[in-house]
């Protein structure tokens, strides 16, 4: 517990709400070459988390297949509830209850403990996310308003809580409830996004040598019946894409400005599904899918660039929404860019 209480911590002011129940992967992963160190998958895998059972599946991508990797699934010693790979695929970090584990990535997909054993450190996330150059994982506690910063050894993969004192900032006042839902780090590493259901998002600026983070906006929730739930930020760190949920729903845009300064694009949100939970650019920032919990459908866009940034839209594809799993509420795209896949209850559709 000490080393706990020594990870750094951007404190929110609010309830906190625990988001269980649901059977899949809070976020696959397509995997980025980047050198470091560990192991380092060579081939095309996923990796999904499986509540109900307790344990992690890899698969190795195929031509519209999936092909479980040599020793999957892997129990976990808790129900999980998100995951990140290292952005070397050679790190899978598992938040489950009361802790973060890690685990190595082996050539063939496989995954294996340290030495020491997975468990890193004891906090209770319910999202991860990690920087671009691979130096920190932000945790988005499950039950303090909070983010955890954990450095991360780049031979080992072990992490070590941030030093710095944490910097306290209070969320806006508004009539939805604090959930946490998700944590997003932009391409370019000067921002981290979260999202928390019916309370709205928050932005921190992010300084990835010193892993210092400032709170800089707030953005509010439209109605108590409205919340945000799944984030993507595009190639250029331009735009921030919200699957939202509920009123006024759909696929939220937002211009980026200086300092994470958030602004909706015209016709912002674009009409989705019902229960969009997760939404997924592809590589070059092209396409936006947004998985439709409720239902049961994935909505498909062409993005539009406009004359000036506000003026970009999402223009649905043809044959767009498309049936999907049941309630699938993680989207991931592979590594060759060919394949959107998508975590649902009792099955993982390509």
């Amino acid at each position: 517990m000490e080393r706990r209480r020594s990870a750094r911590r951007w404190t929110m002011a609010g309830a906190a709400m625990m988001l269980l129940g649901f059977t899949g992967c809070p976020g696959f992963f397509p995997p980025v070459n980047n050198s470091g160190g560990g192991t380092g998958a060579t081939g095309n895998q996923v990796y999904v988390l499986n509540q109900t059972t307790k344990s992690v599946s890899g698969f190795v991508v195929g031509t519209g297949t999936l092909t479980a990797v040599n020793s999957s699934p892997v129990a976990l010693a808790a129900s999980p509830f998100a995951e990140a790979v290292s952005p070397n695929n050679a790190f899978l970090y598992i938040a489950g209850q009361g802790s973060i584990s890690l685990y190595l990535i082996n050539a063939n997909g496989s995954l294996s403990a340290p030495t020491g054993g997975a468990v890193q450190v004891a906090v209770t996330a319910n999202s991860l996310a990690i920087s671009p150059d691979g130096q920190w994982l932000i945790a988005l506690d499950s039950f303090t308003q909070q983010l955890d910063l954990f450095e991360i050894n780049s031979s080992t993969g072990a992490l070590t809580a941030a030093a710095q004192s944490p910097a306290a900032y209070s969320l806006h006042s508004g009539a939805g409830t604090w959930q946490p839902s998700m944590v997003q780090v932009s391409p370019d590493g000067t921002l981290i996004f979260a999202a928390l259901g019916t309370a709205g998002d928050v932005v921190f600026t992010f300084d990835t040598t010193t892993g210092a983070a400032v709170q800089s906006q707030s953005l509010a929730n439209v109605s108590a019946s409205t919340g945000d739930y799944g984030l993507a930020v595009d190639p250029k760190t331009a735009y921030l894409y919200i699957a939202r949920s509920g009123t006024s729903g759909g696929v939220g845009v937002y211009t980026i400005g200086s300092g994470g300064a958030l602004n909706a694009v015209t016709g912002s949100p674009f009409a989705a599904g019902s229960g969009t939970f997760s939404v997924v650019l592809d590589g070059t920032g092209t396409y936006v899918y947004a998985a439709n919990r409720t239902g049961g459908t994935i909505s498909g866009y062409t993005i539009a660039p406009g004359t000036t940034p506000a003026a970009l839209s999402l223009t649905p594809l043809s044959g767009s929404p498309y049936k999907s799993g049941t309630s699938v509420q993680s989207l991931g795209i592979d590594r060759t860019g060919k394949y959107l896949l998508g975590a649902s209850q009792g099955a993982v559709p390509i």
